[in-house]
């Protein structure tokens, strides 16, 4: 991951053209190449899943800050100001942190041009969902041995690995996660469990594997 500060920014802005404008993926087709701010929540979970997407490294930049909620949409607002980037994301679950918490990371990440992907109430929702739709509710200590049985064996929140292992059904998480939506009329995020939004950022990514 590149070093951040005043320097990387200038030199950010003045090489922009060589992955910003157009990029060749082969002779004939060009593609508009974004670059991404993805700010995550835990350490180790969600930041290798994001880091398997194999799209231009040099214009995606990956930080696990282990900062809850609101302080993480700090800490990306913070890093969006030292560069210049297309889409900023924060990656962080509902938890056990008090409601008033999670609803006021939404509303200052939405004043500050930020995306979210939520999960209610943890990431694994999202894995689960390559296998089965659920629409009820999971405790957060069953989700590992509930991975466990469908994966074949024993799940590890920090694998490097999951996401080749979930990538050949990650189309049926996708429509599993869009459905779970559709349940909730009107949305109410902190309360919508189970929920998540990790599918609008996986898509995003989708557009520029290579």
């Amino acid at each position: 991951m590149s070093k951040k500060g005043s320097s990387r920014k200038q030199d950010k802005s003045s090489s922009r053209k060589s992955y910003r404008g157009y990029s060749e993926r082969t002779v004939e087709t060009r593609e508009l190449i974004e670059r991404f701010l993805i700010v995550c929540e835990g350490e180790k979970t969600e930041p290798n899943y994001f880091k398997s997407f194999r799209v231009p490294k040099d214009v995606v930049d990956i930080y696990g800050v282990g900062e809850n909620t609101i302080n993480l949409v700090k800490k990306a607002i913070e890093l969006k100001e030292k560069d210049d980037y297309d889409q900023v994301w924060c990656v962080f679950d509902r938890d056990e942190f008090p409601a008033e918490n999670f609803n006021a990371a939404l509303t200052v990440a939405r004043n500050n041009n930020i995306k979210v992907a939520y999960s209610n109430e943890a990431f694994e929702l999202w894995y689960l969902l390559h296998f089965n739709y659920h629409d009820t509710a999971i405790p957060r200590k069953d989700y590992t041995k509930k991975l466990t049985e469908q994966l074949g064996h024993e799940y590890k929140k920090n694998s490097e690995t999951i996401y080749e292992e979930l990538e050949s059904k990650q189309q049926t998480a996708i429509k599993n996660a869009k459905k779970l939506l559709t349940q909730y009329v009107p949305p109410n995020p902190e309360s919508d469990n189970p929920s998540t939004t990790v599918h609008l950022l996986v898509e995003q990514l989708n557009r520029f594997i290579r």
